[in-house]
């Protein structure tokens, strides 16, 4: 297994009253044993297509040649997508250098630069589409169920735009969509609107969740595009279904362990928010990613936690402050990569001069390494929990395990909340409430006043 994870500081054994006892923590493992069973057989029988895709090949070689006819004499290749159509995609291309400040090898005569827009707002939109050579331009649109309309609003205003670029006919080279198959009686818009304009497109799986997505093609071509070795991507995603199937007992499956130790302290000891904060420029999405898994999959029903992103080692400037001495509520989760020896080597006159004499000689990645050992440690002794989680390198197996390990003890913190992980009823009536709006059907709002109904609009554009 690529990851090492030690929830030690989350117990009551090492940090008093605000730890978990160990019998709550049994408890909960044993509860999770026929939910465990259940995936196993899910797995056994294919019924959770989840817990197959680390084992799928067929669909890597139809990404991979659908991306190379797109992205032939490209520069910039654009994502439009959002929420799971997108983090997932962020997630890996970041490993791949997307978003990292100065990391420009990816990007080459070879390889079009990367752009992800993935929250709609109009003035970023068309600024980004004024600004384009949509001859050098590429796009990739991502929607599930074809009718998310913030990706329809990017991907119809981007279509036009190469219109009146007088480009139509180049449309179908332009463009390439991801989204649902074709299924009678389901109305899909971006499946419509590509097939108007023979725009080519690739199957999302109907049965797997936009958010639990990340390792399909939705993120496959997000992968490729930043020259990611998928396959081994997904080695690393079955490695930890390969020890859910393995494992004797819940207690021995890493990810009933973090489940278990995390609602045990929501339950038992107040805690209300998790906070992953890892220790890597390349796993900010990858915490963003988190964010949308733990709190669409789990709030529900008056339950759940709030998820929050943080990166170390900036955000111990920024956050640390409310987590070691603000109200104990939060449960932390360092993720830690070996760094020592890692990066510039620092001057010893320098590192004088500058009243550091105790950062001569050593790297930028022995600071780093030093933070690391020490948040955790000043955690456990102000008495808060904090789990560890461990890489020894940073590469495309270990964030496919990441991702699985997160998805999997999300799915087993679905069941001691007693939701369903993969529905979003709260989401869905907002969807349904934007449409009618932009619909015009107010009068329900504004008790069947159509004059009322016209004041309301005019009032929301003067706002």
């Amino acid at each position: 297994m690529p990851l090492s994870q030690s929830v030690a500081g989350c117990l009551e054994a090492r940090i008093g009253g605000a730890g978990l006892p160990q019998f709550t923590l049994d408890a909960n493992l044993a509860k999770l044993e026929p939910r465990l069973a259940s995936l196993r057989e899910a797995y056994a029988k294919s019924t959770l297509p989840l817990l197959r895709v680390p084992e799928w090949r067929d669909d890597i070689a139809p990404a991979r040649e659908a991306l190379e006819r797109l992205t032939r004499g490209a520069r910039t290749l654009i994502f439009f997508g959002t929420g799971g159509s997108s983090l997932g995609g962020q997630t890996l291309a970041q490993l791949g250098g997307w978003g990292i400040p100065g990391d420009d090898k990816h990007g080459s005569a070879a390889r079009p630069r990367t752009r992800f827009y993935d929250n709609l707002d109009a003035c970023t939109l068309e600024s980004a589409l004024s600004g384009l050579d949509f001859d050098s331009t590429r796009f990739v649109v991502i929607s599930k169920s074809g009718g998310t309309p913030e990706t329809l609003v990017q991907a119809i205003a981007a279509i036009d735009d190469a219109r009146k670029a007088g480009l139509a006919e180049r449309i179908p080279e332009l463009f390439l969509a991801v989204t649902e198959p074709k299924a009678k009686g389901v109305r899909n818009g971006l499946r419509a609107l590509c097939e108007n304009f023979g725009i080519p497109t690739l199957d999302h799986d109907p049965n797997i969740g936009g958010r639990f997505a990340g390792l399909t093609n939705v993120g496959l071509l997000p992968a490729l595009a930043r020259g990611l070795d998928v396959e081994t991507l997904r080695a690393g995603a079955r490695d930890v279904v390969r020890a859910m199937l393995d494992a004797k007992r819940a207690g021995n499956f890493d990810a009933a362990i973090g489940a278990a130790v995390t609602i045990g302290l929501a339950k038992e000891r107040g805690v209300r928010a998790s906070v992953l904060l890892p220790y890597a420029d390349r796993l900010a999405r990858f915490a963003a990613w988190y964010v949308q898994l733990w709190s669409e999959s789990l709030g529900k029903k008056g339950e759940g936690m709030t998820a929050v992103a943080a990166l170390g080692p900036v955000d111990q400037h920024s956050q640390l402050q409310l987590y070691l001495d603000g109200a104990p509520q939060h449960l932390v989760t360092v993720i830690r990569e070996a760094c020592e020896g890692r990066g510039p080597v620092l001057s010893r006159d320098l590192a004088k001069l500058a009243h550091a004499d105790y950062l001569a000689g050593h790297s930028a990645g022995d600071l780093v390494a030093a933070q690391q050992r020490a948040i955790p440690e000043a955690l456990i002794a102000q008495g808060r929990p904090v789990r560890t989680i461990d890489i020894e390198t940073l590469d495309e197996r270990a964030l496919g395990a990441l991702m699985m390990h997160f998805m999997l003890e999300t799915i087993l913190a679905a069941h001691l909340l007693g939701v369903d992980p993969f529905d979003q009823p709260a989401v869905e009536s907002g969807k349904v409430l934007t449409r009618r709006y932009l619909a015009g059907a107010v009068a329900e709002a504004t008790d069947g006043n159509p004059s009322a109904a016209a004041r309301s609009r005019q009032s929301h554009r003067r706002r």
